[in-house]
């Protein structure tokens, strides 16, 4: 009763003091005060108009959003239908595509080469002919011009050859780089290049067919593996002493790293050099390589670059190796074909160790699939190289299974490849993310979670679809290796391009990426739900329980995945769940989930289980 004496004494004062105050101003003012307040929609036009002449692939991505959310129709109507503009949504995205187009033709015009690649992607994701400007295999192969002319064999031989993937070289260009390759005593290098000349020649170019017959013997004979082991060095990390009941040990690191390019780069792994670039790293670190022995000399090295998402890393010493290895062939070996593993085991150099490809596909790494084989490695053989019969470079030692011994991995080289133009520009290679956790079921890729403030949730992509296409493609892959291909597609892609996606609601969406995250998920785990999580984390798909109240945290499992911890712990359809406990150890780069379960298929059998999880997911795009 006292509220309301109070209501009407506070109200009456208030109305009287409004209309003095409205009766001091201009009808005209008044109007201007009354208007409404800007609304959300208007506040995300003025973004996007802010960001057409500054940034216009996040001013496509922003209109991307904006039609989601608010549909198609212009917050303009009026000013539209007087300037016979149409639709301000379709002025400012044509605004923007201009502003890209100019963007290009100047990143040409400064020879940019790389910059104008990366536009072109952009603007062929939104339909845009650039043929006139420079399509993205013309950009990339005058990159590799650029870079041969500059001495740059590494960087030119690479972009000669994404350049042949996309588009095949003519003659005389594959032609430039083979002479090139043979004068630096690259004979797997040179075989590509002969390869994709001989590919292109006609009978009606004898003057060519000469000079390519010059190299036939060349490009023919084979590279000893006792050439090859001259290409391999130690990797030796000091990082000072441990104290170990109360003695003082040396910690030493020791890998393996092989010789890209005759000016000392080679490649190792990234968990083999990491306390040289992970800022958590607190202690002393100091990298050397050896080419010899024990005995032999500590040759100073330092890190260019790295790519923590495929345990890579370019190291350079200053040193001319006797041996250089070829990373232009793009050889997948198959199961049961016969590799080598060269490499240090235990710091004995120049080891030799034969095997086969025991499987293939097997996901270990955030992106991609390694190549499994039974040649013996051991501590030490990290960052060497693994061969086929013929010499050429076909993975990377990174990991093996101590109580299993035979049971050892190799990163693929063909992602070394991929990897290496990134890691060239020095420190951390950046990878385009997108926010999205995948599963592959019998239907295709089923997109299971979207990461809160990414790419995808700005774009409403809606969890429960299924991924069919990207930037237009559809994949067609075998069992097992869908999500590896969906990840390859945008894998050379730079953050802060255009990637389309279509998914089975309908829709083609066009998200600008963003940098990928070390652990895709740590910023996830921060903001959301658990019971959201269990999905990414754990492949548990999670509905609440109809019986459950509104602060209660008893749920029904909806779906379980296929292979995922969830399913290996016996969970199934339609079993009651509560979660009762849920850590992060982000240093760790791992999370834990306490969960009671009533298991059906047991006769509703109640267990208290702890699942653990990684955050640097396989499945994640």
């Amino acid at each position: 009763m006292y509220t309301g004496i109070l209501k009407k004494i506070a109200v009456g004062p208030l109305f009287l003091l409004g209309g003095i105050l409205l009766s001091c101003v201009t009808p005209a003012q008044a109007e201007k005060r009354l208007m409404p307040i800007n609304s959300a929609s208007s506040f995300r036009m003025s973004d996007i108009e802010k960001s057409v002449d500054k940034d216009p692939v996040k001013a496509i991505h922003l209109i991307g959003m904006y039609r989601i959310k608010y549909g198609e129709e212009s917050i303009f109507p009026e000013e539209d239908s007087l300037s016979g503009t149409g639709d301000r949504l379709s002025v400012l995205e044509e605004q923007a595509l201009e502003n890209l187009k100019k963007s290009q033709a100047l990143a040409i015009a400064e020879k940019r080469f790389d910059d104008a690649a990366s536009l072109a992607r952009s603007l062929a994701i939104m339909g845009v002919a650039v043929e006139s400007t420079g399509a993205e295999p013309d950009l990339i192969l005058a990159s590799a011009k650029e870079q041969l002319a500059a001495g740059n064999n590494l960087e030119a031989f690479l972009a000669a050859a994404r350049s042949h993937e996309l588009k095949p070289l003519e003659a005389d260009d594959a032609l430039v780089f083979l002479e090139r390759a043979a004068k630096v005593k690259q004979r797997r290098t040179a075989a590509f290049f002969y390869a994709a000349a001989e590919e292109r020649l006609s009978s009606s170019e004898p003057e060519k067919r000469a000079v390519l017959n010059q190299y036939s013997q060349y490009v023919s004979d084979q590279d000893a593996v006792s050439d090859m082991v001259k290409g391999v060095a130690t990797v030796v990390i000091d990082r000072g002493y441990r104290v170990e009941r109360g003695m003082g040990l040396p910690d030493r690191v020791l890998g393996s790293a092989f010789f890209v390019d005759a000016s000392g780069l080679l490649i190792t792994n990234y968990h083999v050099i990491a306390s040289e670039v992970d800022p958590s790293y607190e202690g002393y670190s100091r990298m050397f390589i050896r080419m010899g022995d024990s005995a032999s000399a500590r040759i100073p090295a330092k890190v260019l670059g790295w790519d923590k998402t495929l345990d890579l890393a370019l190291i350079k010493a200053d040193i001319v190796p006797e041996y250089v290895f070829s990373v232009t062939d793009r050889i997948v070996p198959l199961v049961g074909d016969t590799i080598s593993a060269i490499g240090s085991p235990g710091g004995l150099e120049k080891t030799v160790t034969r095997g086969i490809v025991s499987a293939y596909g097997r996901r270990f790494l955030q992106i991609g699939d390694v190549i499994q084989m039974d040649a013996m490695v051991n501590h030490g053989n990290s960052g060497g190289p693994v061969i086929d019969p013929e010499g050429r470079l076909v993975g990377i030692v990174f990991a093996g299974i101590e109580q299993f011994p035979g049971v050892n991995f190799a990163v693929p080289a063909e992602r070394l490849a991929a990897a290496l133009p990134a890691m060239i520009k020095g420190g951390k290679a950046k990878r385009p993310w997108l926010g999205l956790t995948i599963s592959e079921t019998a239907q295709g890729a089923e997109i299971v979670y979207v990461a809160p403030y990414t790419p995808a949730s700005e774009q409403q992509i809606p969890e429960g679809a299924m991924l069919e296409k990207i930037n237009g493609r559809i994949i067609n892959a075998p069992q097992g290796a869908l999500i590896p291909a969906f990840q390859d597609l945008i894998f050379a892609d730079r953050p802060g391009e255009l990637v389309s996606l279509e998914t089975s609601d309908g829709m083609r969406r066009v998200l600008m990426t963003v940098a990928r995250p070390d652990l895709p998920l740590a910023a996830a785990v921060r903001v959301d739900t658990r019971e959201r999580l269990a999905a990414p984390l754990f492949g548990i798909v999670l509905s609440p329980a109809i019986e459950s109240g509104a602060f209660s945290s008893t749920y029904q499992v909806k779906k379980v995945i296929r292979g995922s911890i969830g399913d290996e712990a016996g969970l199934s359809e339609l079993d009651p769940i509560s979660i009762r406990g849920f850590r992060v150890v982000e240093k760790e780069g791992y999370v834990l989930m306490d969960i009671n379960v009533k298991k059906r298929r047991m006769g509703y059998l109640e267990t208290n289980m702890r699942l653990p999880a990684a955050l640097d997911l396989p499945d994640t795009l």
